[in-house]
């Protein structure tokens, strides 16, 4: 009897392998492709480090600061940071669209036809979140800048780490700019309701505040700053989707 069931249950798990690998197959020659994309981004990146830190260097205006190099192998550090940077702005288009095509044939044509549709918002909410935290790391360095010339104290800065935080921050904060987009698809697909959202608008505030805490900075008002754009989209999601649903 126990041979039986055995014998069932491996007959089940061939056909459950049968069935799902030429998806499996797909996804993963997705994620290879999409992993090349990235390698050949993160070596232009790296390979061009120099360009891409001295132009970040120009946007944050770091005149009358005393940037070093506090060890001889950081340069190393500033090309792997620029290389990861580039790779992922790179990848961020491309993995949006390899997730659709994959999903395409599970979507009716009015689903995915609305999806496309948000896709240019999506990438400009990207570079907005991008540009908000270069903004704000500006602001930051000016401010350390205008202190330390106000109480006469020296002010050196670490490249290494300055430039590693400059994109770590900017790179995540326009990751997080995506959430808008990611409320209205499950919204527009049924997943969940608006007032499920309404509900949630602690966790969602109190998620807003922790982000930023996470993120390398040593102030707490600059990340009040960066969680407020979070709230704000949060909420502004919720009242245009209000508005096109009385609409609609």
């Amino acid at each position: 009897m126990d041979n039986i069931k055995s014998s069932e249950t491996s007959e089940e798990s061939v056909a459950l392998i049968s069935k799902y690998s030429p998806y499996l197959a797909e996804v993963r020659k997705r994620i290879l492709f999409i992993l090349i994309v990235f390698a050949v981004a993160a070596a232009a990146g790296f390979i061009f480090y120099e360009r891409i830190i001295k132009f970040i260097i120009e946007i944050l205006s770091l005149r009358g600061v005393n940037i070093v190099f506090t060890s001889p192998f950081q340069f190393i550090n500033l090309a792997i940071s620029s290389g990861m940077a580039t790779g992922v702005v790179a990848i961020l288009p491309l993995l949006i669209y390899q997730t659709l095509s994959f999903l395409r044939p599970a979507l009716r044509h009015k689903e995915y036809k609305m999806i496309i549709k948000t896709l240019p918002f999506s990438i400009t909410l990207f570079f907005m979140g991008f540009s908000f935290g270069i903004l704000i790391m500006k602001w930051q360095i000016q401010l350390f800048l205008e202190k330390s010339i106000e109480l006469g104290i020296g002010n050196v800065l670490d490249i290494s780490r300055l430039i590693s935080t400059v994109l770590l921050v900017s790179v995540f904060m326009g990751i997080a700019f995506q959430f808008p987009i990611i409320m209205i698809l499950l919204i527009s697909l049924g997943i969940v309701k608006t007032g499920y959202l309404r509900k949630q608008r602690l966790w969602v505030y109190l998620f807003s505040i922790l982000f930023p805490i996470l993120l390398p900075l040593d102030s707490i008002f600059a990340d009040f700053l960066l969680a407020l754009p979070l709230i704000i989209l949060f909420e502004l999601t919720l009242i245009l989707n209000q508005i096109f649903k009385k609409r609609s």
